[in-house]
């Protein structure tokens, strides 16, 4: 009997792994008992990826209740590539769908959050654009910016108060957890990557619409129009100072 192909048993037991199918592993000659063994210690892999980026969402639900979630989600959700950081960007929706913590109506969006906290820690570096070379560029130029974000930063809108939930959570801090109220609206947050940690800061709507605009790549005119009745200049300059852009596009 020929040897299989690598490529042959990889997706056989990929088969086994992600969508319980032991047939085409069998026929290589693999133990089921050994074949349960992987997909233990895979779902096991998988579970503690989800609960390293998701921190809060854990200690809001409990172990037991997080890990059977991540299970759920696993089974519909297996890995598309084998960097763990790039798995579970799709938890939160997961969570808002999933029937037993339709309690937590805030749970997603705590997750979100955290989604965007852990790409923003995972986001690889690159070095901010110096504002000085913007000088030599007319009026009509800098209308026509159009600003190229860092990777390591996010704008996120969320419908409960996440941020204020994920940093009681984490740090314990339960007396502050207890008076947040989950009807004081909407909140407009920026998730960025600094020296000292990951900062997630609530920002005015008309910061949050104008930053919006430049992150999506439309010329500064539009997004000070955008904007309406705002300081464009001054949150411009408070964006290129703490580095949020990496480069300037004309057009």
């Amino acid at each position: 009997m020929d040897s299989p192909a690598l490529l042959e048993v990889q997706r056989a037991l990929r088969a086994s792994l992600v969508a319980d199918d032991d047939a085409p592993a069998a026929r290589h000659v693999f133990p089921a008992g050994r074949l349960e063994v992987y997909r233990n210690t895979f779902a096991g892999v998988l579970v503690n990826a989800l609960r390293l980026s998701y921190p809060a969402v854990q200690k809001l639900v409990g172990e037991a209740f997080f890990e059977g979630a991540a299970r759920a989600f696993i089974a519909g959700h297996p890995p598309a590539s084998a960097c763990l950081d790039d798995y579970g960007a799709a938890f939160p929706e997961f969570l808002a769908a999933f029937s037993p913590a339709s309690s937590l109506a805030y749970l997603s969006d705590v997750a979100r959050l955290e989604w965007a906290v852990c790409r923003a820690l995972h986001a690889r570096d690159a070095e901010a654009l110096d504002p000085r070379c913007l000088a030599p560029l007319d009026g009509k130029e800098r209308g026509r910016l159009r600003f190229v974000a860092h990777p390591a930063v996010s704008l996120l809108e969320v419908r409960y108060p996440a941020h204020l939930i994920w940093r009681a959570v984490l740090g314990g801090d339960d007396a502050t957890l207890s008076e947040i109220d989950l009807e004081s609206g909407d909140a407009l947050l920026l998730v960025e990557r600094r020296e000292s940690g990951v900062e997630v800061t609530r920002l005015p709507e008309p910061e949050w619409r104008f930053a919006s605009a430049l992150f999506a790549r439309r010329p500064l005119y539009a997004a000070i129009d955008e904007a309406g009745d705002f300081d464009a200049a001054r949150s411009l300059a408070a964006h290129l100072a703490a580095g949020r852009f990496v480069a300037y596009l004309l057009g």
